[in-house]
């Protein structure tokens, strides 16, 4: 099942107020971005982010999971936890460089 549209709207107003949220489909599912880095992956409706350094303490009873077969593994974001969200969300946004523009 893939990430519906209403979903990735109600991630976006659930982080509200870190920066600028934009969201992007990416092989049939999204990526959120923080002004303008990428910093939580939405698949079959389930969003994850990166286990960095700078969050393991918050996240240390998270569940964890694959977003897509072949990646690595992420944690699953209580994204219901509005303020909790917010919290995570500024770390790894302070962490995350903006990706290089492609040359074409």
């Amino acid at each position: 099942m893939a990430t519906t549209n209403e979903y990735i709207k109600y991630i976006c107003e659930q982080i509200n107020g870190v920066g600028e949220i934009r969201y992007r489909k990416m092989f049939g599912e999204f990526m959120v971005y923080v002004n303008d880095k990428p910093v939580i992956i939405v698949c079959n409706n389930v969003p994850f982010v990166k286990k960095l350094d700078c969050i393991t303490e918050k996240m240390q009873n998270a569940e964890v999971g694959y977003p897509y077969k072949g990646a690595k593994e992420h944690y699953v974001l209580d994204i219901d936890n509005s303020e909790f969200c917010k919290s995570i969300i500024m770390e790894i946004e302070k962490v995350t460089p903006v990706p290089k523009k492609n040359k074409k």
